[in-house]
């Protein structure tokens, strides 16, 4: 396939495009390398796509309406993964724009181009965060998702109510996908492994939120690949038994899907920290501090829904992924 990846020099973009590669597909990445955190990272990151001749990069900001017609005409895409997103729950309190231009309108494009352009599905980033306020474990995603209680899940939310709407309109395929707490080589900086191994390498204090008393459904990073290239591979289709008198969140009459990508094994956060300390051989000094505005205290997903539908579960274990994680840092930052 002809796919395009956005934000193709992020963490879970480089991971799924090295698996597009490997296998044959000609992937055309686009990134805008903003300064949410080092675009060193980034560029690292795009380092190892580049040397293969299947793969093309375009610094390009999803958000740009022109530019964004131009590259879905000029290309002709077969599929689209869309990636490319303003991420991280406490900074939508911060700069909220930022969500608005990237994930509202940036979507909007998307959906235009691939509406225009003939593209034959797509696959884009939702988040475990739309559960928001729900306490009913685990998440389904049959579940109602009306109480986002940050930002970013509400932009998160109303992607897939946009997909929904083209897939009705215009019978695009559309697939949402509902990523919970991703962590691995070559992960966000702002994300909780990152900041917590380097804390304890660098003998600094950690800061715990909700005293610790945190759960969440931790997913390596290769799983959430696969996850991703297995849905790419079978498009969205309308459900035969879905009701419209009882609708279903999790699929509708239209081509329209979205599923959970989690390990279906939720960690307590005192558990996670563990781990870190036997990958690193350090103990964690902790600061305990109250649980922060937009976050939640639990995350655990149900993926019997992605199992029945590509037959693929994820399932690396904690203490096996945070050692390939603190190796990993080990290495690229030589320590």
């Amino acid at each position: 396939m002809k796919v395009l990846v956005t934000g193709v020099a992020g963490f879970i973009g480089m991971h799924v495009s090295q698996i597009l590669l490997a296998r044959g597909d000609t992937v055309h990445g686009i990134d805008n390398l903003n300064n949410y955190y080092d675009p060193q990272l980034k560029r690292d990151r795009l380092a190892r796509l580049t040397s293969n001749q299947g793969f093309r990069f375009e610094k390009l900001d999803v958000a740009d309406r022109q530019a964004m017609e131009k590259l879905f005409a000029a290309e002709r895409f077969e599929s689209v993964v869309h990636l490319a997103a303003q991420a991280g729950v406490r900074y939508s309190l911060v700069n909220p724009h930022a969500y608005i231009d990237s994930n509202i309108v940036g979507f909007t494009n998307i959906l235009e181009g691939c509406r225009h352009n003939k593209v034959q599905h797509l696959v884009y980033a939702s988040s475990s965060s739309v559960y928001g306020g729900n306490t009913r474990l685990p998440f389904s995603e049959h579940h109602n998702i009306d109480h986002p209680v940050s930002l970013y899940a509400a932009t998160k939310k109303a992607n897939e109510l946009m997909a929904h709407t083209y897939s009705h309109l215009f019978g695009l395929p559309t697939t949402g996908l509902r990523f919970f707490t991703v962590y691995g080589p070559w992960g966000r900086p702002d994300m909780a492994l990152f900041l917590f191994t380097k804390a304890i390498l660098e003998n600094r204090t950690i800061d715990v939120f909700n005293h610790g008393d945190m759960v969440r459904d931790f997913t390596f990073i290769d799983d959430i690949a696969q996850g991703v290239v297995h849905i790419l591979d079978r498009a969205a289709s309308a459900d035969p038994e879905y009701d419209a008198a009882a609708p279903d969140p999790a699929c509708s009459n239209v081509p329209y899907r979205v599923f959970n990508i989690g390990n279906n094994d939720p960690v307590q956060l005192m558990s996670f920290i563990e781990a870190i300390e036997a990958a690193t051989g350090r103990v964690a000094t902790k600061n305990l501090l109250p649980l922060q505005d937009g976050d939640v205290p639990a995350t655990f997903a149900d993926v019997s829904e992605l199992t029945r539908w590509t037959g693929f579960t994820p399932g690396t274990p904690i203490r096996e992924g945070v050692g390939r994680f603190v190796q990993w840092y080990r290495d690229y930052f030589k320590v």
